[in-house]
């Protein structure tokens, strides 16, 4: 049996490049941007504002991201970040990997559950990298309720979104 690689077309993914801030992602389509403070870019799903995927960039003294810690190291701060929050009932760790980015640099991508007294049990995706003296964030979250767990094909677009976040390239 061969499978064939799925396209970001099938998923409806279109890429979305920041030019000013220089970064890139694929998005899906059909979730509309919106402006909220704090938020480099925020898309959300149309009547489905809690799930959505951010970025935020900020700048940083860190040439790169080795300088601040492992990846296991900054799931661990990001699991405490959200934990100390006061809507967090519960987060956990689901999986930690690092890739190469942009012109070599680290990218850590995150996987996460939380329960949270606003929307109940949310999985996050994380992925965060150093380009250029700046720290670049993105956010995925979607709603994961017993309920309502997340479906395969949700699933797959929202991993296709977390691996595609890199530095744009150079012009």
């Amino acid at each position: 049996m061969t499978t064939k690689p799925i396209l970001a077309e099938e998923l409806q993914l279109q890429r979305y490049i920041d030019p000013k801030e220089g970064f890139t992602l694929l998005r899906p389509s059909s979730w509309i941007k919106v402006d909220k403070a704090g938020a480099t870019v925020l898309f959300e799903e149309a009547n489905k504002g809690s799930n959505n995927v951010g970025v935020v960039v900020d700048p940083v003294r860190l040439k790169s991201l080795g300088e601040f810690g492992t990846p296991q190291f900054v799931a661990e701060k990001l699991i405490q970040a959200e934990r100390r929050k006061e809507s967090t009932n519960d987060a956990e760790v689901i999986s930690v990997a690092e890739r190469s980015g942009q012109g070599g640099s680290q990218v850590y991508e995150f996987e996460y559950k939380v329960d949270s007294t606003r929307g109940g049990m949310k999985r996050i995706f994380s992925a965060v990298f150093v380009a250029s003296k700046k720290l670049y964030l993105l956010n995925i979250t979607h709603s994961d309720k017993p309920d309502s767990p997340l479906d395969v094909h949700t699933r797959m677009m929202l991993e296709q979104v977390l691996h595609s976040f890199d530095a744009a390239p150079q012009t």
